[in-house]
C-alpha cells in the first residue's frame, strides 16, 4: 500500500487500468481494494493551437492566521464564507427530496448540461447513487470518447472509482456531507499527480511506468471535499513544451483529441482533453492547467467556462510544470456557478507551492503576498455570483488582442451592448503599450521548465525509470516512431543547457517582464481608466484538427503577469464556439467571476456540441 500524505487515507498501488478495459468491464469490475477516504519560441499552447469540503477534518497546511479579508465585490480576494455546513441546493429546475421514497431517476438521462446544483439535489434526493451516478458517466464516455465519434479527450481511467463512490454513498446515507462536492465526478489533466495508481503522464509515453509516489494538493482538495475523480485527461504533451511542432490536442499516449462540436476540428491545448470531457457533458467539472493560454483557449474554443486563477491561488505542488512563475491550475465547467464551487475548493495557501519554496529561495518575483491567498476550504467564490454585477461596472476593451478571425470577433463584438443594456460602461481601444517590452520570455520558460521538471521527477517520481531529463531524451530518441513522428523535442533538448535557477540573466528577464506585464501594463491601464476588468475575445474559432488555420489568443498580458482570467461562451459562429475573456489584477477572481456570470445571464444557454461527422 502506497501511504498518501494524509495519515487518514491509504490507496491501493495496483497498476492503471486503461480506460478501453475499464470501460468495458463497467466500473464495478475495477476491483475491490479498499481506498480510504482522507476526511477532509516554445510556450504552452493555448493560443496555438460554495462553499467546498466543509465539515473535513483532513490534515492541512499551517500558516500564521491570514488577515480577515474584505467581502465587498469590488475587493481582490474572494469571500469569506461562514456560510452553514450544507447548502440549500433546491432549484425549481430540479426534483427535490421529499418525506417517504424518493422519485428514482436514470442518471444518463440528465447526465447532459447537467450543473453540480443539479447534481446536489438528484444525489442528496437519493434519486439515484453515487456509484450509479460514476457508472452513467463511465457509459457516456465510452459512448462519446470511445465509440464511433472518437472524441479522445480521456487518456486513463482510476481503477478506484467503484469503491470511492461506493464510500462516498456511505457517508452520503449517514448524513454526512463534504460539501456541494460531495461525489461528484470530476477528470484532471493528466499532469495533476495522484496515487490511486493512475499514472501521470503528460501525455508522454516515456512517463507511463513511472509511478506516482505523492499525491498533487490539487488532488487531496478534490478528496477531501468528496469529488470522485474519475481519471485523467489527454493534452498536447508535455503542455506542448516538448517541442517546436506539436499539434494541440495530440500526444504520444493519448493520440489526437478533437472538438466536440465538429469532429474536423482543433480543440486548441494543452488542457485539450479537459475542455473536450466538460462540453461533452462527461463531468460537470475538469482542471486544466496554464502557462499561456492553455485554460482560456480550449475552454473558449470548446463552448466552456474556463477560469485561470492568479499564480499561487492555487498549488502546482505535484503538477508536472512548464514555469513557476506563470503555471496555474483552474478548473473548467459548462456554467459560472460551477467553476466558482469548484475553485474555492481548489484555493489555499500550500507551503509545498513553488512560489512559496524556490520564490522564497533565489526568485522572489514569483511570490505575491501571502495573506492574499486563502486558507484551505474557506474561499466561496459562488458569493460574488450576482446578476446584476455589471451595473456600474467599468470594463476595457483591451486593443491589443482583437480581430483574430471575422467569426470570434463578431460574437465578440455583439456582446458589447448587451453588457452595456446591463448596465456596465465599455471603455473602447485601450492598448497596454508595455506588453511591448516583454522580451526572452524562452530564457523565463525554459529555466524554470528543467528546474520544475527535475525536481518534479525527485519528488514525485522518485523510483523512476524516468529520473532526469536526459532519460526522456534518450527514451524519445529510442522510441522515435512513437514519440517523434509528430513532434520534435527541442524544448527537452534545450532544458538540458538551461540556465540555473538563480542565474542572474534569468532572474533580470523574469523580473523585468513581470514588472512590464504588472506594475507597468495591466495595473497601469486599469488605474488610468479605473477599470473593473479588461476583456477581448479569448481565441480564435478552432482550426483544423490536423494543424494549419487561423489560432491566437488573448492570454500573453495575463499570463506573463501571473494574473487571472475567466473566459465565458458567448455563441457559436460557423457551428464553433467563441468566448469572451475577462481579465484583471492579482486575486480579482471574484470581480471576474462576477462579471462573467452577470454576463452569463443575459445570453442564451450554452450551445450543446453538435459532433459533425468526420470528413472521409
Amino acid at each position: 500500500m502506497v501511504q498518501r500524505t494524509s495519515p487518514q487515507t491509504t490507496f491501493s498501488s495496483r497498476p492503471p487500468v486503461s480506460r478501453r478495459h475499464l470501460l468495458a468491464l463497467g466500473a464495478g469490475a475495477a476491483g475491490t481494494a479498499v481506498v480510504g477516504l482522507g476526511a477532509a519560441s516554445l510556450v504552452d499552447d493555448g493560443a496555438n493551437g460554495i462553499q467546498p469540503g466543509n465539515g473535513t477534518t483532513g490534515a492541512t497546511p499551517t500558516r500564521a492566521p491570514s488577515t480577515p479579508v474584505s467581502t465587498q465585490a469590488a475587493a481582490s480576494t474572494p469571500a469569506i464564507s461562514d456560510a452553514p455546513d450544507v447548502i440549500d441546493f433546491a432549484d425549481p429546475a430540479t426534483p427535490a427530496a421529499t418525506s417517504g421514497e424518493a422519485e428514482r431517476v436514470e442518471p444518463a438521462d440528465i447526465l447532459e448540461e447537467v450543473t453540480i446544483r443539479q447534481l446536489r439535489v438528484y444525489l442528496d434526493g437519493g434519486a439515484f447513487t453515487i456509484t450509479e451516478l460514476v457508472q452513467a458517466t463511465l457509459d457516456r464516455i465510452e459512448r462519446i470518447d470511445g465509440g464511433e465519434l472518437e472524441l479522445n479527450a480521456v487518456i486513463t481511467l482510476n481503477p478506484d472509482a467503484a469503491q470511492l463512490a461506493a464510500e462516498l454513498d456511505a457517508e452520503l446515507q449517514a448524513g454526512q456531507s463534504r460539501g456541494p462536492m460531495h461525489g461528484i465526478p470530476v477528470l484532471l489533466k493528466d499532469i495533476i499527480a495522484t496515487d490511486d495508481g493512475m499514472p501521470n503522464t503528460a501525455g508522454s509515453m516515456a512517463m507511463e511506468e513511472n509511478a506516482v509516489a505523492r499525491e498533487s494538493f490539487m488532488a487531496t482538495r478534490l478528496r477531501e471535499a468528496g469529488a470522485v475523480i474519475l481519471g485523467k485527461t489527454n493534452l498536447t504533451e508535455w503542455s506542448n513544451f516538448m517541442g517546436s511542432k506539436g499539434l494541440s490536442g495530440w500526444s504520444s499516449l493519448g493520440g489526437l483529441t478533437v472538438n466536440p462540436y465538429d469532429l474536423n476540428r482543433s480543440c486548441s491545448g494543452s488542457s485539450s482533453g479537459s475542455a473536450a470531457a466538460v462540453a461533452a457533458s462527461y463531468v460537470p467539472v475538469a482542471l486544466g492547467a496554464e502557462f499561456d493560454g492553455s485554460i482560456i483557449a480550449p475552454a473558449a474554443i470548446c463552448g466552456v467556462v474556463g477560469v485561470k486563477p492568479t499564480v499561487g491561488l492555487t498549488s502546482r505542488a505535484g503538477v508536472i510544470p512548464i514555469g513557476f512563475s506563470r503555471d496555474s491550475i483552474g478548473p473548467m465547467a459548462r456554467t459560472v456557478e460551477d467553476a466558482a464551487i469548484a475553485l474555492g475548493v481548489l484555493a489555499g495557501f500550500d507551503p509545498d507551492d513553488p512560489s512559496r519554496t524556490v520564490g522564497l529561495e533565489t526568485s522572489p518575483h514569483a511570490m505575491f503576498d501571502e495573506e492574499m491567498v486563502p486558507d484551505p476550504g474557506t474561499a466561496d467564490y459562488t458569493m460574488a455570483l450576482d446578476p446584476d454585477a455589471l451595473r456600474g461596472a467599468r470594463i476595457g476593451i483591451c486593443a491589443n488582442y482583437q480581430d483574430f478571425d471575422e467569426g470570434s470577433q463578431a460574437l465578440f463584438e455583439a456582446v458589447l451592448p448587451i453588457m452595456e443594456a446591463a448596465g456596465a460602461e465599455v471603455i473602447p481601444d485601450l492598448y497596454i503599450a508595455a506588453v511591448e517590452d516583454v522580451s526572452s520570455t524562452y530564457v523565463n520558460s525554459l529555466t524554470e521548465f528543467a528546474w520544475g521538471l527535475q525536481n518534479y521527477l525527485d519528488t514525485y517520481t522518485p523510483d523512476g525509470p524516468m529520473e532526469t531529463i536526459q532519460d526522456l531524451v534518450d527514451y524519445n530518441i529510442e522510441h522515435a516512431d512513437e514519440e517523434l513522428n509528430i513532434n520534435d523535442q527541442g524544448g527537452l533538448t534545450d532544458a538540458l543547457d538551461a540556465l540555473a535557477i538563480d542565474d542572474p540573466t534569468y532572474l533580470q528577464v523574469t523580473v523585468a517582464n513581470q514588472a512590464a506585464m504588472r506594475a507597468n501594463g495591466i495595473d497601469a491601464v486599469m488605474d488610468e481608466y479605473d477599470l473593473d476588468a479588461l476583456i477581448a475575445p479569448t481565441a480564435a474559432l478552432a482550426g483544423p484538427a490536423w494543424g494549419g488555420g487561423n489560432f491566437g489568443s488573448s492570454s500573453f498580458a495575463s499570463s506573463v503577469a501571473g494574473y487571472p482570467s475567466v473566459t465565458l461562451p458567448i455563441g457559436i459562429s460557423d457551428d464553433l464556439p467563441a468566448g469572451i475573456h475577462f481579465f484583471g489584477r492579482a486575486f480579482s477572481e471574484a470581480v471576474l467571476l462576477g462579471l462573467a456570470y452577470a454576463l452569463e445571464q443575459q445570453l442564451p444557454p450554452r450551445a450543446v456540441p453538435t459532433y459533425i461527422p468526420r470528413e472521409e
